[in-house]
C-alpha cells in the first residue's frame, strides 16, 4: 500500500500511526500541543520513537466533544501539516469527516484521510481523496450502539464504507480499514470488537486499530487517561495477534516495543 512516498508492507508488518492533536479540548491531551512549535516538537518527537504516519487532528472526536466550523478546524491543521511536510519526510493522515477541510488538508500536503465516519457524513471526503490519489482509513461508527446481531450488522456497515469509497473511484489499495473502538459502540462491544478483530479480516483490507488510552481500557482499569498504558499495550499485541497492519497510538516508544515483540514470537 502507497501512502504518500512511502511503501507500507501491510500483509507482514504492523506500522504505527502516531496521533497529534491540535485541539484545546481532546480527551487525552488537549491542549498540549496546539501552538505551532509544540506541534512540531511533539511530531519530531514521534517520528523519532518510531512513528511510521503522523495523524492530525484539529476537532475532538470525544463523547460530548465541541463541534467546531470548517474554518475554525481547517485554521488548526493546515499550518500543522504545512509544517510537518516541509520537515520531517513522513506520511501525514488528516483526521476529519468534513469535505472542506479534507480538501484544504490534502492542498496542504497530507497523505491519508482518516475519516471517523467512513464516508458516510460527507461523501465529498471521498470524492477528495479520490481526486487526490489519496489514501483512506474508514471508521465503523453508528449514532447509536443498536444492532441484532452487532458481528453481523458490524460488517454490514464496514462494507457500506467500502461501497461509498468504490462509488467515488477510490481504489481498493488505498483502503484502511478501522473497527471504531469507542465509537458506536457500548463497553462490552468496545471489548467483543477488539477479541474478534479477525472477522474485519475477512473484508481483504489492511485493518487500522484504535484504542490508545480510550474509555474502554479507562473503564476495565478504573484508571485516567494518563494511566492507560499498558492497557493500551495490550490490545495492540492482541491487535497484531490477530492482523492489524496498523495501530493509531498517542505512546509511540512503548507501542512500538510491544508490537516488535509480538511480531519475534509469532515469527517463530
Amino acid at each position: 500500500m502507497i501512502i504518500g512516498n512511502r511503501d507500507f508492507d501491510t500483509a507482514n508488518n504492523c506500522y504505527i500511526m502516531g496521533i497529534l492533536n491540535v485541539t484545546p479540548d481532546s480527551f487525552s491531551d488537549g491542549g498540549k500541543f496546539s501552538s505551532l512549535d509544540a506541534a512540531l516538537f511533539h511530531a519530531e518527537e514521534m517520528i523519532k520513537e518510531g512513528a511510521d504516519i503522523i495523524d492530525i487532528g484539529g476537532e475532538s472526536t470525544r463523547p460530548g466533544h465541541q463541534v467546531i466550523t470548517s474554518d475554525e478546524e481547517i485554521a488548526r491543521v493546515v499550518p500543522v501539516i504545512e509544517a510537518v511536510k516541509s520537515r520531517f519526510d513522513i506520511p501525514v493522515s488528516i483526521d476529519t469527516y468534513k469535505g472542506d477541510v479534507t480538501e484544504a488538508a490534502l492542498q496542504a500536503g497530507a497523505d491519508l484521510v482518516n475519516d471517523i465516519w467512513g464516508f458516510k457524513h460527507d461523501f465529498r471526503v471521498a470524492e477528495l481523496t479520490a481526486e487526490y490519489g489519496a489514501a483512506c482509513c474508514l471508521m465503523h461508527n453508528r449514532d447509536e450502539a443498536v444492532y441484532e446481531d452487532f458481528q453481523k450488522d458490524f460488517l454490514t456497515d464496514m462494507e457500506e464504507c467500502v461501497a461509498l469509497a468504490r462509488k467515488a473511484g477510490v481504489p481498493d489499495d488505498k483502503i484502511i480499514l478501522d473497527p471504531g473502538v469507542g465509537f458506536g459502540k457500548t463497553y462490552e462491544l468496545n471489548l467483543e470488537i477488539i477479541n474478534h478483530l479477525e472477522i474485519l479480516n475477512t473484508l481483504g483490507f489492511p485493518v487500522l486499530l484504535g484504542t490508545s488510552r480510550k474509555s474502554v481500557i479507562g473503564n476495565t482499569l478504573d484508571l485516567p487517561t494518563d494511566q492507560r498504558v499498558e492497557g493500551t499495550l495490550v490490545t495492540t499485541v492482541m491487535g497484531v495477534m490477530k492482523g492489524c497492519s496498523f495501530v493509531r497510538v498517542h505512546d509511540v516508544k512503548e507501542n512500538l516495543r510491544a508490537v516488535k515483540m509480538t511480531k519475534a514470537i509469532l515469527s517463530r
